[in-house]
């Protein structure tokens, strides 16, 4: 299925149904007085989570959601039947946003929260509501409320604890099959990887974590040039980033130079969300070098890209220091967990102070 990471859709709750004018008419009871019953609500709209879809596409096809009406109220004060609701199924990570306000209404990560985007309209009163001392036969009803509509648009940031970048080829795909179990595609030309990959990495039985490949850069992509920057809102969501760079480049370029190009292209993206997440660099292909030619382009690439960060050889072809990059993310992960623990119990504790 094609990946699709973003739709534009219209949603309207259900209408609420007329109240019932009526007259309660049985024999022995000639003046039996106003009985008629409200109408049902219409129905809500929500959203929430299914783990088991990963892309928008399903939105292309169907574009308009709508949540059934209240039925109308009837005699002998019979409330109408309510609406029932529409639940509208989306991957996690997606964003909500209000086309015409531009308002971010729900970001969908919690698989166990639902959310409502349009509330339904209120059933309106039957007759029997407006009988009064000096009304005995009220011919007042009140219409339902039309159910609230809305243009939406969806955006799906995947949900990865780990970010790669690098320009095409420089082995992003291959390391994050080297990693993990998933089995991205891999070739010798350019935008190989055409749609963010996922892949699990399990580190033991209890320590795991999500790494994502998003598709290679060119130079220019701010500009549109080759794939764009469509992806690059997929790493917002990273704890962290691994800029992939190629040590042995085929087409005979610089690594320092690639380098450049990728940290140009970030911050002319969202230089103070990227540039400001924790990058360590890795230097791939590292099993066609020498160690004094690989402390050679370290330096370069460092100097060219002012990098003070951590910096990992591996090779992921053949798997030579991906085992040690791994074990290290998960070290640096949990840490960074448990210092996000930390920092919510003493943010509880003054509150409660």
């Amino acid at each position: 299925m094609k990946f699709i990471d973003e739709a534009t859709i219209s949603v309207e709750a259900g209408n609420g149904g007329h109240g019932c004018l009526s007259f309660r008419r049985e024999k022995y009871i000639p003046e039996g007085g106003p009985d008629g019953g409200d109408g049902g609500h219409g129905g809500d709209i929500y959203f929430e989570v299914d783990t088991r879809i990963n892309t928008l596409a399903e939105f292309r096809f169907k574009r308009k959601h709508k949540a059934q009406n209240g039925a109308c109220g009837a005699g002998r004060q019979k409330t109408g039947k309510s609406g029932e609701d529409t639940i509208i199924a989306v991957p996690p990570g997606t964003l909500i946003y209000d086309v015409d306000s531009g308002e971010l209404l729900g970001d969908l990560t919690d698989i166990d929260k639902p959310l409502l985007i349009a509330r339904g309209g209120r059933g309106g009163l039957g007759n029997i509501h407006f009988k009064s001392s000096v009304n005995q036969a009220p011919r007042k009803i009140t219409k339902g409320k039309p159910g609230e509509a809305r243009h939406l648009r969806l955006e799906l940031q995947v949900l990865a604890q780990v970010g790669l970048l690098g320009l095409p080829n420089a082995g992003k795909s291959t390391l994050v099959g080297q990693a993990s179990s998933a089995k991205p595609k891999v070739a010798d030309y350019p935008f190989t990887t055409l749609v963010p990959q996922l892949g699990v990495v399990r580190v033991s039985d209890t320590q795991s974590f999500v790494m994502a490949d998003i598709p290679g850069l060119i130079k220019g992509a701010h500009e549109g040039h080759g794939l764009g920057i469509q992806f690059l809102r997929h790493l917002s969501r990273t704890g962290l980033l691994l800029h992939v760079v190629d040590a042995a480049p085929i087409d005979g370029s610089l690594p320092e130079v690639s380098a450049q190009s990728i940290k140009h292209e970030i911050s002319c993206y969202k230089e103070a969300e990227l540039l400001a997440k924790p990058q360590w660099l890795v230097i791939n292909k590292i099993d066609l070098l020498d160690d004094t030619e690989a402390e050679e382009i370290k330096n370069k690439i460092c100097d060219a890209i002012s990098h003070e960060g951590p910096v990992y050889f591996v090779s992921a072809a053949t798997g030579d220091g991906v085992n040690v990059l791994v074990q290290d993310i998960m070290q640096y992960l949990e840490r960074e967990q448990e210092l996000a623990s930390i920092a919510e119990r003493n943010h509880g504790q003054s509150s409660e102070e």
